[in-house]
This record gives structure tokens, C-alpha cells and sequence, in this order.
């Protein structure tokens, strides 16, 4: 670890669990790596990082720059972080579909944030659109860096440190990777790793069955967050995934308030919904195999929602 980099040496090198409780008899094994011990508690602070130094890199990001996004939470979160860590200004356009922690932890690391309504607090196809015009409006001005997550291609090259840790603890075997879809960048940045490693490795998507555009379907409205923005993201035709799932919002939460209560796995719905999809993977694959899936996010982004507050 350099020192000398300050909070961001601590983005990475995050553990994996082995499921126990949830997984039913004559399954796979299921290992979740635990995204959500990266600082801001979130996988995106990878991709954050690789973005905002690639773009300094490059001379996108000029100094005395500022950084404009478009986010449901994590992953402007995870730049609102990069950017306090390099001095950066960040202006961050996101909503009130997503939970407060987000907005406010984004607020609370220094950036600017516009919140844009929504339809009862749903992810929509068109809240979505909205959020990239406004944010393609703010990065017009003079310094203004578009992170532009959806079609950035540093983000991908974010996740290739992920994919290779997991394999060194996985021991070198692994016969199937489960992710949620929504830029599509972590999926694509891990599966060129893990393909690289084991031309076999089976490539799993997983998406909002409100909104199954990836299987297609019509888009809807949904509440996982971060995941399913209601049209196929750009990048999408290279992950090249094997199987696409759909997991719905309610059996979403439901398995990651199971996380939460059998496994002690405190995590968000999108992660709720990975472990569904895995473990569906693992019956069909049976012992003998190996399934590995992501904990995206921490369940601490969720206490002011319906995910952990109440209802459903």
C-alpha cells in the first residue's frame, strides 16, 4: 500500500465470503466479494479512481478543472471521494429516486449536488435521460470534465483489479461470474480479466425484471438502485454475457434482508439481487462448481429506505 496516496491506498483488496445459510443443499458453492469494504463502502470508488486519473492523465481534466456526473448515488459518492482525495471540484446531478445517504454522503465529501424528481421514487428510463441531458448541459462549461459513466473507457479497465483478486482467492478456479447490469462496466472490466484467465468461465448478467430491456423487454420502473436504467448502455455488446437473468425489486430486497439476518451480510438490493441469480446458478450447476458474485454496495447507503425502514 502507498502511503503517500492518503485515503485512496485504502480503494481494493476487498475479502470474500463463502454463502452458507442461504444456499440450498446440493448447490455450488457461492463466494461474495465484499465490495462493500472499499471506503465510501462501494465498488465504484474502483472506477472512480481509474476515471478521474485517467482523465487528469490525458489532460481531460485539466488542473483548476472541475468533474460533472450524472449518478444514482454510488458512483457519484465514489467521485465525490476521488475528487475531495485529488482536490477536485465535483457537481454531481442524481435524484430523490435514490436514497439520502447517498445524496448526503455525496454532499458531505464536498461536491455540488443537483437533484432532479422522480416518479415516486423510481428508477425510470426517463429519469435516467434527464439526468445525462442535464449533467451534458453543466459539462459545457469552460473546465467542466464529463466523467460520463455510461460510456467512459477508463471505467472498465477500473474493475480488471477486482477481477484479479478475486481469482487468487477463489485459488485459481472459478466457473461462473453473477453481476448487475447498469452501465455495464463493472460486468465488462471483469469478465476480459476473467476470460483472460479461464476461457470457460461462465458470464452472468442480471437485471430488474420491471425493466428486462437487456432480455428484450420493455422498460420500467424499478427500485434497485444502480442497476436497469431502461435501455441497453453502449458498452453492453462487449461483455458478451452468457445468461442474462431478471430478478425482480421485492424478491431483490427480500434476499438481502435475508443477507442481512442469516449470513450477518449487510448490503444493498442490487446485491440482493446478485445472490438470487447465483444461487439459481449454483442449483443448476451443483457441487463441485464454484459461483462468485459481488456485495456492490454497504447496507448503511439503504437504512432511510423501504429496504431496511419498513414496508416493501
Amino acid at each position: 500500500m502507498d502511503l503517500g496516496t492518503g485515503m485512496l491506498a485504502t480503494i481494493g483488496r476487498t475479502p470474500v465470503v463463502e454463502l452458507r445459510r442461504v444456499v440450498p443443499p446440493g448447490a455450488a458453492r457461492v463466494l461474495v466479494k465484499l465490495e462493500s469494504h472499499n471506503p465510501t463502502g462501494s465498488m465504484k470508488d474502483r472506477m472512480a479512481l481509474a476515471v478521474v486519473d485517467g482523465a487528469r492523465a490525458a489532460g481531460r481534466l485539466a488542473p483548476g478543472g472541475h468533474l460533472v456526473e450524472y449518478t444514482g448515488g454510488s458512483t457519484g459518492t465514489s467521485l465525490a471521494f476521488v475528487c475531495a482525495a485529488r482536490g477536485v471540484p465535483a457537481t454531481l446531478v442524481t435524484s430523490d429516486a435514490f436514497s439520502r445517504e447517498k445524496r448526503d454522503h455525496m454532499r458531505a465529501l464536498g461536491a455540488t449536488v443537483v437533484e432532479l424528481p422522480s416518479e415516486g421514487g423510481r428508477t425510470t428510463k426517463a429519469l435516467i435521460e434527464r439526468m445525462i441531458a442535464h449533467a451534458a448541459e453543466l459539462a459545457a462549461a469552460p473546465g467542466a470534465f464529463a466523467a460520463d459513466q455510461f460510456n467512459n473507457p477508463d471505467a472498465a479497465a477500473g474493475y480488471a483489479p477486482l477481477a484479479q483478486e478475486l481469482w487468487q482467492q477463489a485459488g485459481g478456479r472459478l466457473d461462473a461470474f453473477v453481476q448487475s447490469v447498469g452501465t455495464a462496466q463493472c460486468l465488462l472490466g471483469v469478465s476480459r480479466v476473467l476470460r483472460g484467465l479461464h476461457a470457460g468461465v461462465r458470464i452472468v448478467a442480471v437485471e430488474p425484471a420491471e425493466s428486462a430491456v437487456l432480455s428484450g423487454g420493455a422498460p420500467g420502473p424499478h427500485k434497485i438502485e444502480g442497476v436497469g436504467p431502461g435501455f441497453v448502455p453502449p458498452l453492453w455488446p462487449q461483455v458478451a454475457a452468457d445468461e442474462i437473468v431478471a430478478v425482480s425489486t421485492a424478491d431483490a430486497k427480500a434476499m438481502a434482508r435475508r443477507l442481512a439476518r442469516e449470513e450477518a451480510l449487510f448490503a444493498g438490493t442490487s446485491t440482493g439481487a446478485n445472490v438470487v441469480a447465483a444461487l439459481a446458478l449454483a442449483q443448476r450447476l451443483g457441487p463441485g462448481h464454484l459461483v462468485a458474485t459481488l456485495a456492490c454496495d454497504h447496507g448503511l447507503k439503504y437504512l432511510s429506505t423501504d429496504l431496511y425502514a419498513g414496508g416493501g
